[in-house]
């Protein structure tokens, strides 16, 4: 049993790599109709209808071209299809990032102008010496003071400049 278990193997394996062998081979035409059988592709500029086969099984265009053959002199270096997704690709994501800086300085630029407001509207009452209470970090209401009015007037005034672009004018 273990003898014919091992010849079924072995002929497995001589099938299996009979048919890898035989994928590895190209078969062509050549411009005068002679069968050509070859590991290497057809030469360059050979029609596609002469192509009988290649390493996948099937006929098509060459795909690939020997390492000795140089590159077609009309042929832009690097524009093969791979390097146009790549820079379609990259186009999209320059965009989209380009879209989402746009975004984020939109939703800044309202925070700020929301900021400058709010501190416009609150350097009036401080100047005018009207009483302003806060509360400290115990949760407790404190009239501010005069030292604490001068502190939050420079506050007020510093939040102004950098949020409105301009010093207020007194």
């Amino acid at each position: 049993m273990q003898k014919i278990a091992l010849s079924f193997a072995a002929g497995l394996l001589a099938l299996a790599a009979t048919g890898a062998h035989a994928q590895a081979f190209w078969k062509w035409r050549d411009a005068s109709g002679q069968m050509h059988i070859g590991d290497t592709p057809p030469p360059p500029g050979t029609p596609a209808k002469n192509i009988i086969s290649g390493p996948s099984g099937g006929a098509g265009p060459v795909l690939t071209t020997p390492a000795s053959a140089a590159a077609p002199a009309s042929a832009p270096a690097g524009d093969s299809a791979l390097e146009r997704k790549k820079k379609l690709a990259d186009q999209t994501k320059a965009d989209k990032d380009k879209a989402d800086r746009a975004e984020l300085d939109a939703k800044n630029a309202a925070i700020r102008k929301d900021n400058c407001a709010r501190a416009q509207s609150m350097l009036k009452p401080l100047q005018d010496g009207e009483r302003v209470a806060r509360v400290n970090a115990n949760g407790e209401r404190e009239v501010l003071d005069d030292a604490g009015r001068v502190a939050e007037i420079k506050r007020t005034q510093d939040a102004i400049a950098s949020n409105c672009g301009a010093a207020p004018a007194q």
